[in-house]
Order: structure tokens, then C-alpha cells, then sequence
């Protein structure tokens, strides 16, 4: 299966929390916690769509600035999801800024933002740069099997944990992976291009063989006769989670949450002997990293947000990590 979704961790294993996460072929990006995007271009930045926080503690939350910079000025509109207490943090940081003169701009920036409470209850509100950024549009609602997000091809679900207070870990999946046979499309005479994307979308959506596909040539042909050009397999799937306690509950939601997962990003803060020093402060392991990869039966495992403490000794926590593991960390 060729991979459609490209995360790379922002910052490596040491660094300030942040997934980015490209989509082939599609525009827009998503980012999972917003750290120090420093390592980022404008250029993927502007691409950012979706942003995923786990929790706002300023490792995981600093990076919004520089979003938001970037972002001003432009046409464009972003998806943000959090725990509970998200919204109130996001007017904040949004209103700690003088907006001069928004009104002489023909450019709106809008952030559609949602904070996801247990028990399936969310809040959510728009803040809009011509409206310099005050909240408006506020609902209280609920959602479904923790469904926070989607769009063309893929779906982000949260789940509720716990750290110091809320916090949410994520996954995101394909609806469907749709695989195009290249040798069909050869013996044919068909070209490669966007018109494939229109074709995967109506197979996805099982839409009726009379519906007409434009072709790289201008040309058109009924859906029928090129559903054989592709197969549909088991959607990607990546899990991120960042900063929670190691309790029973913690654990077994994670795994729900990951289970399967194609990759799982989970932090490592500290070495198994430091296991009182992770208890005390919220967070998890390398032992128990690799245990709760493995109860999720997850294919590749990505240990991260190893403390500073534990700098050059990447070798001894990702061989720690793999014992609990069970298996390589090397694909």
C-alpha cells in the first residue's frame, strides 16, 4: 500500500511537541499539537488546515503564534480542536493582540475552533480576523464515536485523557485506501493525473456506474468502466498522544484508541528506573510506551517527547522502549 499520509515529527524525539502530517496529493495539511514551529516553512504552514492540540501547557501551544502570523492577512480557514477549557485559552491568546484596522482588509482569517469535554460533549465557536477575533457563533453539542474532524478521504478521531488535567489524544484514518493499477492504466492508454482523484472519491463514495469521470484527455468515460483500474484496501491509519498519566484508564483508552493503528506516536518522557519521577509528574515511560503499543497491536511505534535529561542517550530509551515493545522499532 503506498501511503497517502506523511507525518514527520516537527522537532524529533526531544523536541517541543508537533506532528505534521501531508495528505498526497491534496493541499492541505494537518498538525498534531503546535510546539515550536520554527522548523516549519511558510510554505507548510500556509498548507495547515486542521490543528490538533492535546493540551495547551506551552510546549504544546507556543507554536500557535507563529500559525497565526503567518496566516493573517490571507484568505483561509482553519479547523482547531482541543480538551475542555480549549476555547476560553484560544480567546485569550487571539485577544492578547491589537487588531488595527481589519476592516480595510478584503481577506478574512477564520479559525472554526471546538473543544471536546467526556462523554461525547463539545463546544465550539468561530473567531474571525474582521471581526478581530472575537468569539462568536458558540454552540454547546455533542459528536459521534469521537469524531472531531474530516474531510476529502480522511477522518480525525479524539479521546478524552487525562495528564495534569484534560488532555486528547488523536488518530487519523483514511475512510478508504484506493490503490490505482498503473498497468491498467498503460494497456489503456490512460494518463496519470487529478482526474484519478475524482475517480478514487466516486469509488469511495459508491457512486452508480453511469456517473461520468473526466479523463486527462478532456474526454469522459462512465464510472463502470474504470472501477476495475482500482482496489479499495483498509484506510491508513496514525495515532498521536502526548502527556498523560500512566493509570488503567489512561491505558486502556489509548489502546482503543490506536488499536491497529499502521503508526502511534506516544511520548517516552522518562526512562523506565524513573518511573516514581513519571507518576509524579503525569507522564509515561519508555516501558510502558512500548506495553501500551503492544496491547494496541500497532505496526510501527514512534517514541517522542523524551525529556532534555536524557540527552545522547536516544540509543539506551528507544532500546527500552523496544523491549516493552515486543519487536524492532525499525520498519
Amino acid at each position: 500500500m503506498r501511503p497517502n499520509l506523511h507525518p514527520r515529527l516537527v522537532n524529533g524525539r526531544f523536541g517541543d511537541p508537533a506532528l505534521f502530517v501531508e495528505m498526497l496529493h491534496r493541499k492541505g495539511a494537518l498538525l498534531f499539537d503546535i510546539g515550536d514551529l520554527s522548523a516549519l516553512s511558510a510554505r507548510d504552514l500556509l498548507r495547515v488546515s486542521h490543528v490538533f492540540v492535546t493540551h495547551t501547557h506551552i510546549d504544546h501551544f507556543i507554536g500557535f503564534d507563529a500559525l497565526l502570523r503567518v496566516c493573517v492577512g490571507r484568505e483561509k480557514v482553519v479547523e482547531m480542536v482541543g480538551p475542555a477549557g480549549y476555547l476560553d485559552r484560544l480567546q485569550h491568546k487571539l485577544l492578547g493582540y491589537e487588531w488595527d484596522l481589519v476592516d480595510r482588509y478584503g481577506t478574512d482569517l477564520v479559525f472554526e475552533a471546538k473543544e471536546v469535554h467526556r462523554g461525547g460533549l463539545c463546544r465550539s465557536a468561530r473567531f474571525r480576523f474582521k471581526n478581530a477575533f472575537r468569539g462568536e457563533a458558540q454552540a454547546a453539542g455533542r459528536i459521534d464515536a469521537g469524531l472531531v474532524a474530516s474531510g476529502p478521504g480522511f477522518e480525525v478521531r479524539a479521546q478524552p485523557l487525562e495528564h495534569h488535567g484534560p488532555c486528547l489524544g488523536f488518530a487519523v484514518g483514511e475512510t478508504a485506501h484506493v490503490n490505482v493499477w498503473k498497468n491498467l492504466l498503460e494497456e489503456r492508454g490512460l494518463g496519470t493525473g487529478q482526474w484519478l482523484q475524482a475517480l478514487k472519491q466516486a469509488v469511495i463514495d459508491e457512486a452508480e456506474n453511469d456517473l461520468l469521470i473526466p479523463l486527462s484527455s478532456g474526454d469522459t468515460a462512465p464510472l463502470g468502466s474504470l472501477r476495475d483500474l482500482v482496489s479499495v484496501t483498509r484506510g491508513q491509519k496514525i495515532a498521536y498522544v502526548s502527556d498523560v498519566a500512566d493509570t488503567p484508564r489512561n491505558r486502556e483508552a489509548i489502546a482503543e484508541l490506536a488499536q491497529d493503528a499502521d503508526t502511534l506516536f506516544l511520548e517516552a518522557r522518562f526512562a523506565a528506573a524513573d518511573a516514581q519521577q513519571a507518576n509524579e509528574r503525569a507522564h509515561l515511560t519508555t516501558r510502558a510506551c512500548g506495553e501500551i503499543a503492544r496491547a494496541a497491536s500497532v505496526r510501527r511505534l514512534e517514541p517522542f517527547h523524551f525529556s532534555p535529561r536524557y540527552e545522547g542517550e536516544n540509543a539506551r530509551m528507544l532500546a527500552e522502549v523496544e523491549a516493552a515493545f515486543g519487536r524492532s522499532l525499525t520498519p
